[in-house]
This record gives structure tokens, C-alpha cells and sequence, in this order.
């Protein structure tokens, strides 16, 4: 089994720093830019089957990946984004804070003690049902020599990651991963592997981080 789990492509919310989490925020025309450059660069990867967050900006993502490929996608609410509560749809940044907390900066330096909005989920909450997702999907028999795209977002592609590395105290790794970035796995008898760790297909010029504790 062969893994292309992808982030989503730039929305409006990321470049005006919002937290968008489970809301239905739609790609802008540079999100779906960089997702026709990135599905050009994968043009030649034989998918068998997509997983899809229900989320727009997903979904939209994986039909522009998987373009006029006969590849079925399914959608599994598992994938959706971390609920940030009453706080989606908040500005983020240092130039347009607006969340009612002292303590935001856990999201980012101790994310397994984030405390969200009324309404949310915690990050161990994230991985608990991301993690039943993965499970479910290696062990499927149907789908041991399958090669499969995950269409999701930032902290749950971090949160599905949990299952394949090592090192599962910097939750973070490097960092959000970028718009469209591919972090590729190999299952082989239940072992997973990863094989290439937030690939983008584009240029310097696009890598805009929209999400970080300097922004």
C-alpha cells in the first residue's frame, strides 16, 4: 500500500491568518493553482482509490489531483480539521488576534494541552479518531497493493503522521505543512514507513507558511 496524503490548497482564511477548522471555507484561485501544479507533478502516480475530509477545500483538492481519472473518492467526516469551536473564523495573527485566550500559543508549543474554543476538540481527540481512520484503512485486505490519496488539512495530516513516525512528541514536526504539501507512506504488513516528508511541486515563491507563532 502506497500513501499521497496531501493538505488542502490556499484559502482565503489562510492568507488573512483565520482559523478555519471544521468551517466550509472554499480553495481561492491560488489554492487551486497550486493544486493543478501539484496534480501535474503526480500526473504519472497510478491512484487507486481517494479519501476525502467532506470539507470544500479537500475535496476540491483531491478532484483537481485525481483529475479526469476514474479514481473514486470517498469522503470520511475522520479527516475533517481540528474543530477550533467558537473560535473559527478568528484572526490568528499578531496583526489580527482575536482569540480570548492567554494561552493560544500551546496550539503550537504544547499542542497536546491546547485548550480550544467552547465547542472544540483537543488535539489527543484529533488523533484518537484519525488514528481509527488509519488503523482501519491499512489492515483493509481490499487495499494491501492499492495506492491511495488522502486529501485532508494541516493538523490532521500532522495527526494521521502520529501513526507512521517515531519521534510522536513533536507533534508539529516542522511546522503546519504547506498548501498541497505530500507526505508520501509505505505499508507493508501493517508497518508504516515514511518515505517522503512535506513534498511541495512549486516554487519558493509559494511557500507562505500562513501559520506559525511569527505570524
Amino acid at each position: 500500500m502506497r500513501l499521497y496524503i496531501i493538505r488542502h490548497g490556499e484559502t482565503d482564511w489562510n492568507v488573512q491568518g483565520r482559523l478555519q477548522g471544521q468551517s466550509d471555507t472554499q480553495l481561492n484561485e491560488n489554492g487551486i493553482r497550486l493544486a493543478k501544479i501539484t496534480a501535474k507533478a503526480l500526473k504519472d502516480i497510478p491512484f487507486d482509490l481517494g479519501f476525502s475530509s467532506p470539507s470544500s477545500r479537500a475535496l476540491k483538492t483531491a478532484k483537481i489531483i485525481l483529475g479526469d481519472r476514474n479514481v473514486p473518492i470517498l469522503t470520511d467526516n475522520r479527516l475533517l480539521e481540528l474543530s477550533f469551536g467558537a473560535w473559527e473564523g478568528l484572526g490568528c495573527h499578531k496583526d489580527n488576534f482575536e482569540i480570548p485566550s492567554d494561552h493560544f500559543d500551546d496550539f503550537y508549543l504544547r499542542p497536546m494541552q491546547f485548550i480550544p474554543g467552547n465547542g472544540g476538540e483537543t488535539i489527543p481527540e484529533l488523533c484518537e479518531r484519525t488514528s481509527k481512520f488509519y488503523t482501519e484503512l491499512i489492515h483493509n485486505p481490499d487495499y494491501q497493493d492499492k495506492t491511495i490519496l488522502i486529501a485532508t488539512h494541516g493538523c490532521t495530516v500532522r495527526a494521521l503522521l502520529q501513526n507512521v513516525k517515531e519521534d510522536r512528541e513533536h507533534f508539529w514536526g516542522n511546522g503546519v505543512p504547506m498548501n498541497c504539501a505530500v507526505n508520501i507512506v509505505s505499508v507493508e504488513n501493517g508497518v508504516s514507513t515514511l518515505r517522503a516528508a512535506d513534498q511541495v511541486y512549486y516554487g519558493e515563491d509559494d511557500m507562505t507558511n500562513y501559520y506559525t507563532l511569527e505570524s
